[in-house]
């Protein structure tokens, strides 16, 4: 298998500015983050999110990320998508990135539904002939019919998750990257919704995916990396023989 994401020495900080310095507000910050409370060369409270981590992510791999609130899973995955730079190390990927973190970012509430169908394609890098491509076939799987030539400032939070999904989804993708696995709308709209995200998943290269559910790492990854405090303590094959649960 060849290596689709390989880091080496990976380090996130994050500065802490106005802040008092108390032991107790540092206590809490450490509890808060999971990381580590140090000071930056202008003297900054920092926190160190990830720790000189190193892995290789390889082609066919279904890597899960576990560990408690705080642990690093969430930022690591921003790092993987390129919301975040690491401040030491290097981080190196083959292939186009799905980042499903927040799919309703980017949505604009004054532009209507179809509108925010060509505006969040070209901040993902399509052209506009592939969006205009694809525009029927997202309209189609969201079944919000009219409401599409409205502003999605009126729309439901559960509209407004159809539509971000729908179109986060459209686009075939080399690595996939998921903060819990995505479950939107009514009792029928999530089954289809599961169907699309599964087929999105099996035609991936690789799909990391963070998730604090042991039934789902068992059943959709074949690898496993427990991080504390912003290191991986443990990276270990999946056992697909301990559960035998459908996801939920």
């Amino acid at each position: 298998m060849s290596t689709v994401i390989a880091a080496k020495n990976l380090t996130v900080e994050f500065p802490i500015y106005e802040n008092s310095h108390r032991s107790f507000k540092k206590s809490i910050l450490n509890l808060s983050t999971g990381g580590r409370i140090g000071k930056d060369a202008g003297k900054h409270p920092i926190v160190r999110a990830l720790d000189n981590l190193n892995f290789d992510f390889k082609e066919g791999e279904r890597v899960g990320l576990v560990g408690h609130n705080g642990s690093g899973k969430t930022t690591l995955l921003r790092v993987l998508a390129g919301v975040y730079a690491p401040v030491k190390g290097t981080l190196t990927s083959r292939g186009r990135i799905a980042s499903l973190l927040d799919v309703s970012m980017g949505l604009d509430p004054d532009a209507t539904g179809f509108e925010n169908i060509y505006l969040r394609g070209i901040m993902d890098g399509l052209r506009p002939s592939v969006i205009k491509s694809k525009i029927d076939e997202i309209a189609d799987f969201t079944e919000l019919g009219e409401y599409l030539n409205l502003p999605v400032r009126i729309y439901s939070s559960g509209m407004m998750l159809r539509l971000a999904f729908a179109i986060s989804t459209s686009v075939d993708a080399d690595i996939i990257i998921m903060d819990e696995w995505l479950s939107v709308g009514d009792e029928a709209f999530k089954d289809k919704a599961k169907e699309r995200l599964t087929r999105l998943i099996e035609k991936a290269y690789l799909v990391v995916l963070a998730t604090h559910d042991p039934v789902l790492i068992n059943k959709v990854c074949t690898r496993k990396l427990h991080m504390e405090h912003g290191v991986i303590i443990s990276d270990l094959p999946v056992d697909k023989l301990v559960e035998n649960e459908a996801i939920k």
